[in-house]
Parts: structure tokens; sequence; C-alpha cells
């Protein structure tokens, strides 16, 4: 009677594929019988377990397929697509390792599996967890007030992982053309934004949005704001925040003092 058993090599296992749902790993063997003669074209049972610890740990994940091998003695298949006997392998915890892959062989194509041999996972792991860790990373995000972005959120992409942020005090009292000089200044603003150099004058656009929260914001008052848009050659868009009115006004000239407020990107 033959015994078989497999032989895979640390390349193989760096032959990795993702799919959107469910997570999939691509898994490759070498089939012999026990006189090393590889089993070519032939129909391979075949169970694949996903263990915990050691290479004796826990078996967190197991799955059947039934490949066929090639004419080299080669089988591929994923992991994430067989028949499923144990687990859910979207949900391992790869921060949890160390992680090894187990296969057992049936030559017959059957389950009478014989053990094959296991290896650890290396790459495999952390590419999963660097996904995993990704997705934690990224809260999702409302319009209110969020001392780790600096400052009160405004405007919220539909997934709620994007969006502008208001500083939650005035920057100065400037010209339009002084207005970033004084945006950049740390000493301008609040504890929360001096976290961050990335603030910028908000468009006119912005501007409104930022009018429709005014108190929410912060301090705006009946004050008038500098926007980041030109309207001609030596003007630009202003805001007053007592009628929400917009208006141009010169850029330059030592009249034209309005109130700075920054916002960022997030």
């Amino acid at each position: 009677m033959k015994k078989t058993f497999t032989l895979v090599t640390a390349l193989l296992f760096s032959l990795i594929s993702f799919a959107q749902a469910p997570e999939k790993m691509t898994f490759q063997a070498v089939v012999r019988d026990a006189s090393n003669a590889l089993l070519v074209n032939q129909n391979i049972g075949m169970q694949v377990s996903i263990l915990q610890g050691s290479a004796t740990g826990t078996a967190l994940y197991v799955e059947t397929h039934a490949p066929a091998s090639n004419d080299n003695g080669l089988v591929t298949l994923e992991i994430g697509s067989g028949t499923v006997i144990l687990g859910d392998f979207s949900t391992i915890d790869w921060n949890n390792g160390p992680f090894y892959i187990k296969s057992e062989t049936d030559p017959n194509g059957g389950t009478s599996y014989s053990i094959a041999g296991t290896s650890q996972l290396m790459s495999v792991p952390f590419a999963l967890h660097a996904k995993m860790a990704e997705n934690v990373a990224t809260p999702v995000y409302t319009v209110g007030y969020w001392p780790e972005l600096g400052g009160y959120v405004f405007w919220v992409s539909a997934d709620g992982k994007h969006g502008l942020v208001a500083e939650t005090q005035d920057q100065g009292l400037t010209t339009w053309y002084g207005a970033q000089d004084a945006i950049s200044d740390p000493a301008n603003h609040s504890a929360d934004a001096q976290k961050f150099r990335d603030w910028r004058l908000p468009t006119k656009h912005e501007l409104n949005e930022m009018y429709a929260l005014n108190a929410a914001i912060g301090s705006f008052g009946t004050k008038t704001y500098w926007s980041s848009i030109r309207s001609g050659n030596t003007t630009a868009w202003r805001q007053n925040f007592l009628s929400g009115l917009q208006f141009n006004s010169t850029a330059y000239t030592i009249f034209d003092f309005f109130f700075v407020r920054a916002v960022r990107e997030f």
C-alpha cells in the first residue's frame, strides 16, 4: 500500500493571494509516494489545518479539498474556499501566533488521510495582521468635537473615515496675505491643534459649512472670516458670521483686516 507524503518548500508559502470576501490564501504542495515518486495527474483528498502555538498546537481552522495534481505532482488550493470542518478563517486573530499549517492527504481522493507534514506560516500571518491592524486603526468619525484630530469635525465622508476639522479658536486678525502666516504659528492654536502642522484657510464653501455649525465649533460671534478663495486679482472672499453673507474684499491693504479660523483634513 502506498504511503503518501507532501513536500512543501518555504518558497511556496510566499505565494499568497487575498480576495475581498472571504479571505483566501494560496497553498501549494508537491505530493509523492513512499518511493519518492511524484503522484501526477491524480485526484488527491486533502485536509488542511491552521494550528496555533506549535506544530502540534490547537487547530483553529480545518477544511477539506479534493484537488488534482498536475504533471509535476503539484497540488494548488485556496485555503478559505474549501469545505469547512472547523472554525472561520476570516476571524482568526493573527496577533496570537505563531501559526502552523498542517496538510493531510489521501492519494485515492478520499478522506483516509495520512499526516503529510506541518510547517510554520511566516509571511501569511504578518500580511493578514497588517490588514487587520489597518482596519482597527481607522475609526469611524462623526460630526462633533474630536480632540485627537485637533478640533471640531464639521464634515465627514460617507464611511466616516475622512473629513474636515475646524480649529476651536481664532488664529488672529490679519490681511488675507498674512492669514497663512498666522495659521502656521503654533502659538495661535489650541493645545489640541498644536499637535498638527497641516492647518490651512478654509475655502468659501467650507467656511459656509462652518458658519452653519458656528455655535458648536467655537466662538465665532459676529466676526468676519477670510476664506482661501480669491475673487479677483486683488480681492478674496470673506464671510460675516452675523448675517452669513459672503463678500469680496481687498486682499492686501492695511485696512482690510479680518479673522482667520484654520481647518485641516483627515
